[in-house]
């Protein structure tokens, strides 16, 4: 018998000390208390013993729900279920969870056992905890929560169902289903928690936007240039944009008719794009002020690829560094100011050579910077158009670029864009 399970349930469901409810629960079980009736007495004795002789509680609108509240009853719409295992407390626990909504809202639910509801159901869920989940009320359903289908269909103004447009996805989200084309697909081992696990990542797209993927449980349906239906997935945060989660409970479907994709990444400021919090694909436009230090030919560590200075990596200590290509300049419209990050290959077509160029060109100057040198004078004080992923963090906003051009916009007709966002 898992006490430790049963404590947790029990502090859950009456919203107080999970350390107290135990020690309750393994002095009642010592004294051949049946566990049943031990977790009844529990109950009583904060508050929560009718046992269902009681009447009814009255059910409280989702709206109204707070993270203070110890156990509630809610009169709900399935909006969305979607199945995942995690690791809890050392061994693997199948969870459902999804939202749930009514006429004043929606809210997330974690349901620790598989009450068979579907979305689209109806439902009186009686003795729910309440705890709080990235930063909101979420609902907690355990062995004390009961379940019942209503007497009459819950109105809601939400969606239900999980079918979703990427651009409508959230960090959060579960349960939801895609129709994507399959862009980039990455195969890698990782250290998991059951040992050397293969993976999948990658990049699927669809009409609306473009977004980062992995699939936990490789599918053999995920490859390059496939049109697929995926359904159960559930959406994470990662540098600062949702990203796609694929699990064993995941169903992919090959479809007979290609995806639509958009071949462009919506045209925002860099004001609106830093405002966002980060975005996977997105296309600026602005003045590059500034190519800082970094820029250049460089070095990094053969491990890890992280940039070194004179042979030190941060994390593997002294190395022998291999040469590479890089920029790094602050590009600016007027609105915000970001770090555009440019790797190798249109490094080279900028500064109009590789590698070798660069290693050849520095030997002769007796310094590295004649490289960055260059690539400054070429670039400062244009304006381009910037196509890329954008991560914010306490560093500040950082662009890594995908496409870099001269932008074709006349001046006159930016700089009004730009005082229009500016004056709002």
């Amino acid at each position: 018998m898992d006490v430790d399970n049963h404590a947790e349930e029990l502090a859950s469901a009456l919203g107080v000390d999970k350390q107290e409810v135990k020690e309750d629960l393994e002095s009642l079980l010592q004294y051949s208390v049946p566990l049943d009736e031990a977790k009844q007495s529990i109950r009583r004795k904060h508050g929560d013993g009718d046992g269902g002789d009681a009447a009814q509680p009255e059910s409280v609108a989702l709206s109204e729900i707070t993270t203070g509240l110890n156990n509630v009853t809610v009169t709900v719409r399935v909006l969305t279920v979607g199945t995942r295992t995690i690791q809890y407390q050392g061994e693997e626990q199948t969870i459902r969870e999804g939202r749930f909504g009514d006429e004043t809202g929606t809210i997330s639910y974690t349901a620790w056992q598989d009450f068979g509801f579907e979305a689209g159901d109806s439902l009186v869920v009686g003795n729910a905890g309440v705890r709080e989940w990235e930063g909101n009320p979420e609902l907690n359903l355990g062995s004390s929560t009961s379940v019942a289908m209503a007497e009459e269909p819950v109105e809601t103004a939400a969606q239900i169902g999980g079918d979703s447009d990427l651009i409508d996805l959230s960090p959060g989200d579960r349960g939801r289903n895609i129709e994507v084309q399959i862009q980039e697909v990455d195969s890698r081992t990782i250290d998991g928690r059951n040992g050397e696990t293969e993976i999948l990542s990658g990049v699927v797209a669809d009409e609306t936007a473009r977004l980062p993927f992995t699939d936990w449980n490789p599918h053999p349906e995920v490859d390059v240039g496939a049109s697929c239906r995926i359904e159960d997935v559930y959406v994470r945060e990662y540098r600062g944009s949702p990203s796609i989660n694929l699990s064993e409970f995941s169903s992919v479907t090959t479809l007979s008719e290609p995806v639509a994709v958009a071949d462009s990444a919506p045209r925002l400021t860099l004001g609106e794009a830093v405002d966002s919090g980060g975005l996977f694909d997105v296309e600026v436009v602005g003045n590059v002020l500034e190519v800082r230090d970094g820029s250049g030919l460089i070095e990094r560590c053969p491990e890890c690829g992280r940039a070194i200075q004179n042979d030190q990596c941060r994390v593997h200590g002294a190395v022998d560094g291999e040469d590479d290509l890089r920029i790094k300049a602050i590009l600016d419209d007027g609105t915000a100011t970001v770090t555009a990050i440019i790797g190798a290959e249109l490094t080279e077509s900028i500064y109009g050579g590789d590698v070798a160029d660069a290693k050849e060109a520095a030997r002769d100057a007796m310094d590295k910077e004649v490289v960055a040198d260059t690539i400054r004078d070429e670039l400062v004080g244009g304006s381009y158009r910037v196509r890329g992923s954008l991560s914010i963090d306490e560093y500040g906003a950082n662009l890594t670029v995908e496409a870099f051009e001269p932008a074709d916009d006349e001046p006159a007709e930016r700089a009004a864009a730009v005082l229009r966002e500016v004056r709002g």
